[in-house]
């Protein structure tokens, strides 16, 4: 074995293995700086945006802080709202007036911001968590500040927010029930209202799944759709009021045709379908014009069509009418009701192919189980208002007209 040193390279470097070692955070040094940026503009937020898009602060890293001194003014203390220790300035959302023209320009403000670091969306929405679901922790004032910057922020579609964000916090059991949530969504509406329509608003309390639950904002003791109508009619939201009103209205509609189908489906005792529908049109206080148009539209559903077999179609559609005749009867009280009834046949033989030759028979069936009187059908005849397939219909339904007429002049 030879006992020479092995040749090795000079000048080498070892290399050692490399571990993480993380920064340590400093979110009060983070925030004075950007006070720093405020007090130095005196707050004009153009100057102040500028400043901070040129400098190479970790806005990545502190995102929540940078979003708590534009609102408050400085660093909150962890899981408060209270003022942490460190510099503040006094150009914040919650030291503005509470109005719109002076709320406004904060959501341009940061707008353009989040146009240069898009990512800090996900801060925002952090920092209005924690705030909406602290809401109590607020004075009044700022609360309503806080309901308007939330709306206009909506209102100018502030890049990427999402509805639920704002939405689904303020549901706390204890803000609702002490009111906070109600006074809060209420000044939300008014000013969210004040630039978009009604059907804006509703598209938004879809996205943030609060549509069909717009009664959960109210203290669960007055919960009632008596009690909501009365709030935002005082508060002069009617839209809102009319807009609850018809939702609810549908919803009842929807109910009474899923039992009616149901009852329909077993063939259940005819007096027992006409009480169901009595109850729940007194429950409902559902229209009579509309009991009338569900009922066909139900009876009409549960019909076994064939397909191309006019003749066996016509069968199927004229047993139903017999079966069911008592029951439409039984709601059909008047010639108004007895009209709607006939502009029901004539929409539905207009608007499906295979019932379009069934119109007279239809008509004629429900004239000989007593549910269309003969001054109805005349009505219909010489002066009715629908222009669907009127024509057509009019034409087919003459030979029967004519006798009637016969038979009245013979009488």
């Amino acid at each position: 074995m030879s006992s020479k040193e092995k040749p090795t390279l000079g000048g080498t470097r070892i290399k050692t293995r490399k571990r993480n070692i993380a920064a340590p955070l400093d979110p009060a040094t983070f925030a004075d700086a950007v006070v720093q940026i405020y007090l130095d503009n005196v707050g004009d937020l153009e100057l102040v945006a500028k400043n901070i898009e040129s400098s190479d602060l970790n806005f990545s890293r502190y995102g929540d802080t940078f979003f708590e001194v534009v609102f408050t003014g400085g660093r909150t203390q962890p899981g408060t709202i209270k003022p942490d220790e460190g510099e503040r300035h006094t150009y914040s959302v919650l030291d503005c007036e509470p109005k719109r023209e002076a709320i406004l320009p904060f959501v341009l403000y940061i707008q353009k911001i989040l146009r240069r670091r898009p990512f800090l969306i996900k801060n925002l929405e952090n920092v209005m968590r924690r705030f909406l679901q602290s809401l109590e922790l607020f004075e009044e004032n700022e609360r309503k500040k806080l309901a308007i910057f939330t709306a206009l922020t909506f209102s100018q579609k502030l890049s990427g927010l999402p509805p639920e964000t704002v939405f689904q916090p303020l549901l706390k059991d204890n803000l609702v029930a002490k009111g906070i949530v109600l006074s809060f969504i209420t000044d939300f509406f008014k000013e969210y209202l004040k630039e978009n329509s009604v059907d804006d608003l509703i598209a938004l309390l879809k996205r943030g799944k609060m549509e069909d639950n717009l009664l959960d904002f109210l203290p669960t003791a007055k919960r009632s759709a008596e009690a909501f109508s009365e709030h935002f009619t005082k508060e002069g939201l009617t839209v809102l009021v009319e807009y609850n009103e018809k939702k609810i209205f549908e919803v009842k509609l929807k109910e009474m045709k899923s039992a009616l189908t149901t009852q329909i489906a077993e063939e259940a005792d005819i007096s027992e379908v006409i009480e169901t529908v009595k109850q729940r049109v007194k429950d409902a206080k559902l229209p009579d014009i509309e009991v009338v148009r569900i009922l066909w539209d139900v009876l009409m559903d549960a019909v076994q069509w064939s397909g191309k077999n006019q003749q066996q179609n016509a069968n199927a559609a004229l047993r139903q009418v017999k079966t069911w005749a008592q029951l439409l009867n039984a709601f059909c009280t008047n010639g108004k009701l007895e009209l709607e009834l006939m502009y029901k046949v004539q929409i539905q033989c207009y608007e499906d192919a295979k019932l379009m030759k069934l119109f007279p028979e239809i008509v004629r069936s429900l004239y000989e189980q007593d549910v269309l009187a003969e001054d109805t059908i005349l009505l219909w005849f010489r002066k009715g208002a629908n222009p669907k397939g009127r024509q057509t219909f009019v034409k087919g339904l003459e030979p029967f007209v004519n006798w009637l007429e016969e038979a009245e002049e013979e009488d």
